[in-house]
């Protein structure tokens, strides 16, 4: 029944939402003169710490994005804390014009390709009283690590994972933002016959701005259903951003390992308070390939 509930739900949230872009967009047509008071930088980045953000690249940046955790700090001082051990994703994201993104991206953890599609529906206004950003957001993911003697009679179809998301997002101050995330992971391939293809979860996180190149940030995401929640957790991370110039490097704190949705969301299984804990960075770079001005959040 909470399945059935959250796929209505976000059927609905998205059909509210073209409609809503419809009107708006007769709105515009019939002004004359007057323009969208847009609002910018809910976030310093595309990512918030494992999760993506409402934000995306402008028309012809590229970035760079590198991305590393280590072990877990309950390793013990023989792996120096984690530090002996590390996975790591790299990615690369481009802006095909201001509203959509592509990327793709290959993380060590399974040695895992994925490839993604963001596009930024509506943007927050002030002017037209338009109060939230929402961007769409499709992945798949494929497993190129070879399979076990056991099992390898699995076909392709069996690597392959897919995530859609709707990203709700609301600038409150210059200071403060929140974003909603309701989420679906569908995996093609689980490990047990108890185990759900479909994993539905609400994730949610927030930005808190220290300074000017600096801020606090937070996410959450909650697994809907019980069953999942039995063999795995809640996923849990805090970071800081630091902005220098063209880069924003992000430390990070999480009970995750994984970097990709199928991982940090419906595969988690670190407890925070068994010291389950992955410190880890990203660090992105945009590069500018149409020679505008510098992308800035």
């Amino acid at each position: 029944m909470i399945k059935k509930w959250f796929l209505l739900v976000m059927v609905c949230l998205q059909t509210a939402f073209v409609q809503a872009q419809d009107e708006l967009l007769k709105i515009a047509e019939a002004s004359d003169s007057a323009t969208a008071d847009h609002v910018t930088g809910t976030f310093k980045a595309t990512r918030l710490v494992n999760g993506h953000t409402v934000e995306t690249n402008s028309d012809g940046v590229l970035l760079f994005l590198i991305s590393h955790r280590f072990g877990t700090l309950n390793s013990g001082a023989y792996e120096l804390f984690g530090l002996d051990q590390a996975t790591i994703r790299l990615g690369l994201e481009y802006g095909i014009t201001d509203q959509l993104d592509i990327g793709v991206g290959r993380s060590s953890l399974e040695k895992t390709f994925d490839g993604f599609l963001k596009y930024k529906l509506l943007q927050q206004q002030t002017e037209k009283d338009w109060p939230v950003t929402l961007t769409l957001f499709s992945s798949a993911a494929v497993r190129s690590l070879k399979w076990p003697e056991e099992e390898n009679n699995f076909e392709f179809r069996h690597r392959l994972s897919f995530t859609q998301q709707v990203l709700i997002a609301r600038k409150f101050t210059e200071r403060f933002s929140l974003q909603l995330s309701p989420t679906l992971v569908h995996h093609n391939l689980v490990p047990t016959r108890r185990a759900e293809n479909n994993v539905y979860a609400l994730g949610g996180g927030g930005r808190f701005k220290i300074t000017k190149r600096t801020s606090f940030n937070a996410e959450y995401f909650y697994l809907l259903s019980d069953q999942t929640r039995q063999d795995f957790r809640n996923g849990l991370s805090l970071g800081f951003d630091i902005e220098t110039g063209g880069h924003v490097f992000q430390l990070i704190f999480t009970n995750a390992q994984g970097m990709v949705e199928k991982f940090f969301v419906s595969q988690n299984t670190g407890y925070w308070s068994d010291g389950d804990i992955y410190f880890g960075f990203n660090i992105s770079r945009v590069f500018d390939l149409k020679g505008k001005e510098k992308q800035e959040w």
